[in-house]
């Protein structure tokens, strides 16, 4: 029994220590932690309300260890934040009234088209720049470089209200879907984005614990334990991605979204 056991945490406490550290370097961290919840006998609606609760402080403690970059978003923090709780919410509404077979078709989609944008981000942000700015002026999206400030414009908002939307609605993913999004918008500098992305994560994960807890939908013992380990990989993995390269960083995460979407092909290619 006590081997068991042990060999149970141990197995939901490494996952969760990875799925931690994926998150803070791009996301995807749920492909690790969820299956290993299942893997251990916890039932998937439990598995995937304790997956959620587990990951929120990893998020958290990402956000922390990229604190610096943050702040340089301090002006547009309170308005994303605000937009990613509400999409946050509407996700999970979603959630409730949507069959996850259906939407789960539309999974690897989103996932390819984020994963192209996000490749080719630099180019197609030049090219929004050319378009938008003739003059040769600067529109604002990427704030003032001088004074450090970074300025979110309205389809930034926009974005990160669909975002947050499919968050709440569906995690897996969330983080590649986020960084292209802020990509796109001419953010050029990865540790920046991977700052915004981790803070905004945990607000839409926050939504996702207040809802089950409040249902009774979280199996404790397992969720402490990845609570611990998942935090851990969260801030080691955020510290790990502040000492590596941007284009470096860049290309882990076009390859994590390139082989997320080939797994979800074919998932969903079985049904």
């Amino acid at each position: 029994m006590d081997v068991s056991l042990l060999a149970t945490y141990s197995l939901i406490g490494v996952a969760a220590f990875a799925a931690g550290a994926m998150n803070s370097l791009a996301g995807g961290g749920t492909f690790l932690s969820f299956p290993a919840l299942l893997a251990v006998g916890v039932p998937p609606v439990m598995a995937n309300a304790s997956n959620s609760v587990a990951l929120w402080p990893g998020s958290l403690a990402a956000a922390w260890a990229f604190r610096n970059e943050l702040m340089r978003f301090r002006k547009s923090l309170p308005l994303l934040t605000l937009v990613a709780f509400i999409g946050g919410a509407a996700g999970g509404l979603l959630l409730l009234a949507t069959s996850n077979a259906a939407f789960s078709k539309l999974i690897p989609w989103l996932l390819l088209v984020a994963t192209v944008l996000f490749a080719f981000s630099p180019q197609i942000s030049r090219l929004v720049a050319r378009l938008q700015a003739p003059a040769g002026g600067n529109d604002g999206r990427s704030g003032d470089r001088s004074s450090g400030d970074r300025h979110i414009g309205p389809a930034g908002f926009v974005f990160q209200l669909l975002v947050s939307i499919y968050g709440g609605f569906f995690g897996a993913g969330m983080g590649i879907l986020m960084l292209s999004a802020l990509a796109i918008q001419g953010f050029d500098d990865v540790h920046e984005i991977n700052a915004l992305k981790n803070w905004l994560s945990a607000v839409i994960y926050s939504v996702a614990v207040l809802t089950f807890v409040i249902a009774g939908a979280v199996s404790w013992p397992h969720t402490l334990v990845m609570v611990v380990t998942g935090t851990l990989g969260g801030y080691g993995g955020g510290l790990f991605a502040r000492r590596i390269s941007a284009r470096s960083l860049r290309r882990f995460i076009v390859v994590l979204g390139s082989v997320l979407t080939l797994v979800y092909f074919y998932k969903t290619g079985l049904h």
